[in-house]
Protein backbone atom coordinates (compact mmCIF):
# COMPACT_ATOMS: atom_id res chain seq x y z
CA UNK A 1 0.00 0.00 0.00
CA UNK A 2 2.57 2.49 0.81
CA UNK A 3 6.15 2.77 2.52
CA UNK A 4 7.11 4.52 5.85
CA UNK A 5 10.08 4.84 7.91
CA UNK A 6 10.44 2.32 10.33
CA UNK A 7 11.10 4.55 13.52
CA UNK A 8 7.61 6.08 12.82
CA UNK A 9 5.81 2.54 14.09
CA UNK A 10 5.22 2.22 17.34
CA UNK A 11 6.81 -1.19 18.20
CA UNK A 12 3.47 -2.10 20.22
CA UNK A 13 1.51 -2.78 16.30
CA UNK A 14 3.90 -5.64 15.57
CA UNK A 15 2.86 -8.53 16.33
CA UNK A 16 4.30 -11.75 14.50
CA UNK A 17 7.46 -12.08 12.33
CA UNK A 18 7.31 -14.49 9.55
CA UNK A 19 10.45 -15.02 6.65
CA UNK A 20 9.72 -14.45 2.78
CA UNK A 21 11.35 -16.37 0.63
CA UNK A 22 11.10 -15.83 -3.44
CA UNK A 23 10.01 -18.08 -5.96
CA UNK A 24 12.89 -19.24 -8.32
CA UNK A 25 12.26 -16.32 -10.90
CA UNK A 26 11.84 -13.78 -8.09
CA UNK A 27 15.62 -13.99 -6.85
CA UNK A 28 16.35 -10.52 -8.10
CA UNK A 29 13.42 -8.72 -7.25
CA UNK A 30 13.69 -10.38 -4.02
CA UNK A 31 17.66 -9.05 -3.28
CA UNK A 32 16.74 -5.97 -4.73
CA UNK A 33 13.48 -5.17 -2.63
CA UNK A 34 15.25 -6.01 0.52
CA UNK A 35 18.68 -3.93 -0.50
CA UNK A 36 16.53 -0.80 -1.30
CA UNK A 37 14.24 -1.48 2.33
CA UNK A 38 17.67 -1.45 4.22
CA UNK A 39 18.97 1.86 2.17
CA UNK A 40 15.97 3.83 2.49
CA UNK A 41 15.28 2.83 6.31
CA UNK A 42 11.89 2.54 5.05
CA UNK A 43 9.19 -0.54 5.57
CA UNK A 44 6.81 -1.59 3.45
CA UNK A 45 2.95 -1.73 4.93
CA UNK A 46 0.70 -3.88 3.26
CA UNK A 47 -2.93 -6.05 3.68
CA UNK A 48 -2.69 -9.65 3.46
CA UNK A 49 -5.31 -12.48 4.30
CA UNK A 50 -4.14 -15.87 6.13
CA UNK A 51 -6.78 -18.50 6.41
CA UNK A 52 -9.98 -15.90 6.50
CA UNK A 53 -8.87 -12.74 8.20
CA UNK A 54 -7.15 -10.41 6.85
CA UNK A 55 -3.88 -8.47 8.82
CA UNK A 56 -2.03 -5.35 8.52
CA UNK A 57 1.89 -6.43 7.95
CA UNK A 58 4.83 -4.26 7.09
CA UNK A 59 7.49 -5.84 5.08
CA UNK A 60 10.82 -5.31 6.65
CA UNK A 61 14.61 -6.18 5.59
CA UNK A 62 16.41 -8.63 7.76
CA UNK A 63 19.79 -8.93 7.40
CA UNK A 64 19.56 -11.32 4.84
CA UNK A 65 16.07 -11.79 4.36
CA UNK A 66 13.04 -9.81 4.01
CA UNK A 67 10.41 -10.07 7.02
CA UNK A 68 6.51 -9.71 7.08
CA UNK A 69 5.82 -9.05 10.42
CA UNK A 70 1.70 -9.01 10.80
CA UNK A 71 0.79 -5.79 12.65
CA UNK A 72 -2.33 -5.22 14.95
CA UNK A 73 -4.77 -2.77 13.08
CA UNK A 74 -4.94 0.88 15.22
CA UNK A 75 -8.11 -0.37 17.09
CA UNK A 76 -7.15 -3.86 18.31
CA UNK A 77 -4.88 -1.42 20.87
CA UNK A 78 -6.21 -0.22 23.60
CA UNK A 79 -5.21 3.10 24.20
CA UNK A 80 -3.20 4.20 27.19
CA UNK A 81 -5.30 7.30 28.24
CA UNK A 82 -8.45 4.90 29.13
CA UNK A 83 -6.29 3.01 31.75
CA UNK A 84 -5.64 3.89 35.01
CA UNK A 85 -1.86 4.47 35.11
CA UNK A 86 -0.48 7.26 37.70
CA UNK A 87 0.61 9.91 36.92
CA UNK A 88 3.73 12.00 38.92
CA UNK A 89 4.33 10.69 41.83
CA UNK A 90 6.79 12.24 44.65
CA UNK A 91 9.63 9.89 44.55
CA UNK A 92 11.85 9.71 47.25
CA UNK A 93 15.83 9.49 45.95
CA UNK A 94 16.58 6.56 48.15
CA UNK A 95 14.40 4.66 46.62
CA UNK A 96 15.06 6.11 42.89
CA UNK A 97 18.82 5.39 43.85
CA UNK A 98 17.99 1.86 44.74
CA UNK A 99 15.87 0.79 41.74
CA UNK A 100 18.48 1.90 39.64
CA UNK A 101 21.19 0.27 41.51
CA UNK A 102 18.95 -2.87 41.23
CA UNK A 103 18.57 -2.35 37.02
CA UNK A 104 22.45 -2.20 36.71
CA UNK A 105 22.98 -5.20 38.78
CA UNK A 106 20.43 -7.00 36.62
CA UNK A 107 21.66 -5.37 33.42
CA UNK A 108 23.14 -7.79 30.98
CA UNK A 109 23.83 -8.60 27.24
CA UNK A 110 20.90 -10.04 25.20
CA UNK A 111 21.12 -13.31 24.30
CA UNK A 112 17.83 -14.24 23.29
CA UNK A 113 18.76 -17.88 23.70
CA UNK A 114 19.21 -17.98 28.02
CA UNK A 115 15.55 -17.34 27.89
CA UNK A 116 13.65 -20.68 27.35
CA UNK A 117 9.60 -21.64 27.82
CA UNK A 118 10.04 -23.53 31.08
CA UNK A 119 5.97 -24.06 30.93
CA UNK A 120 6.41 -25.92 27.95
CA UNK A 121 9.86 -27.52 29.08
CA UNK A 122 7.86 -29.01 31.81
CA UNK A 123 4.98 -30.41 29.54
CA UNK A 124 7.11 -31.65 27.34
CA UNK A 125 9.08 -33.38 30.92
CA UNK A 126 5.21 -34.70 32.05
CA UNK A 127 4.72 -36.01 28.81
CA UNK A 128 7.80 -38.11 28.39
CA UNK A 129 7.28 -39.61 32.00
CA UNK A 130 3.28 -40.62 31.18
CA UNK A 131 4.44 -42.12 28.22
CA UNK A 132 7.11 -44.12 29.93
CA UNK A 133 4.44 -45.34 32.60
CA UNK A 134 2.32 -46.24 30.08
CA UNK A 135 -0.33 -43.48 30.31
CA UNK A 136 -0.15 -43.56 34.15
CA UNK A 137 0.11 -39.92 35.43
CA UNK A 138 3.21 -39.44 37.09
CA UNK A 139 2.80 -39.08 41.37
CA UNK A 140 4.59 -35.64 42.32
CA UNK A 141 3.63 -33.11 44.72
CA UNK A 142 1.61 -30.03 43.57
CA UNK A 143 2.94 -26.54 43.18
CA UNK A 144 2.76 -24.72 46.21
CA UNK A 145 0.63 -21.21 46.05
CA UNK A 146 2.20 -18.19 46.67
CA UNK A 147 0.91 -16.10 50.47
CA UNK A 148 -0.73 -13.08 49.01
CA UNK A 149 1.05 -9.91 50.42
CA UNK A 150 0.84 -6.82 50.72
CA UNK A 151 3.97 -4.25 49.63
CA UNK A 152 3.76 -1.53 52.64
CA UNK A 153 7.87 -0.44 52.64
CA UNK A 154 9.22 -0.26 49.33
CA UNK A 155 12.65 0.38 50.33
CA UNK A 156 12.68 -2.71 51.91
CA UNK A 157 11.14 -5.01 48.99
CA UNK A 158 13.94 -2.98 47.07
CA UNK A 159 16.88 -3.82 49.36
CA UNK A 160 15.80 -7.30 48.84
CA UNK A 161 15.53 -7.77 45.41
CA UNK A 162 19.36 -5.99 45.48
CA UNK A 163 20.52 -9.37 47.56
CA UNK A 164 18.72 -11.45 45.37
CA UNK A 165 19.98 -9.92 42.51
CA UNK A 166 23.19 -9.62 43.81
CA UNK A 167 23.39 -14.12 44.72
CA UNK A 168 21.95 -14.16 41.13
CA UNK A 169 24.70 -12.90 39.66
CA UNK A 170 27.38 -14.29 40.80
CA UNK A 171 25.52 -17.69 41.30
CA UNK A 172 25.47 -17.16 37.04
CA UNK A 173 22.13 -18.22 35.38
CA UNK A 174 21.21 -21.56 35.29
CA UNK A 175 20.21 -23.03 31.54
CA UNK A 176 17.45 -25.72 31.23
CA UNK A 177 19.56 -28.01 29.29
CA UNK A 178 17.50 -30.13 26.68
CA UNK A 179 17.45 -33.82 27.23
CA UNK A 180 17.19 -36.10 24.44
CA UNK A 181 13.71 -37.04 25.01
CA UNK A 182 12.94 -33.07 24.36
CA UNK A 183 14.06 -33.55 20.67
CA UNK A 184 12.20 -36.51 20.43
CA UNK A 185 9.15 -34.99 20.94
CA UNK A 186 9.54 -32.24 19.48
CA UNK A 187 10.41 -33.96 16.49
CA UNK A 188 7.31 -36.35 16.58
CA UNK A 189 5.01 -33.10 17.39
CA UNK A 190 6.50 -30.94 14.19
Amino acid sequence: MEFVPLEQIDPMYFDRPYYLEPQKQGAKAYALLREALKKSGQVGIAKVVIKTRQHLAAIKPGSSALVLELMHFSEELIKPDSLSIPGAVDLGSKELDMAAELIDRMTGQWDPEKYTDDYRHALLDLIQKKIELGGKTPAGAPPSARAATKVVDLVSVLQDSLKQAGREKSAGHRRVKRTPAHKKTLKKAA
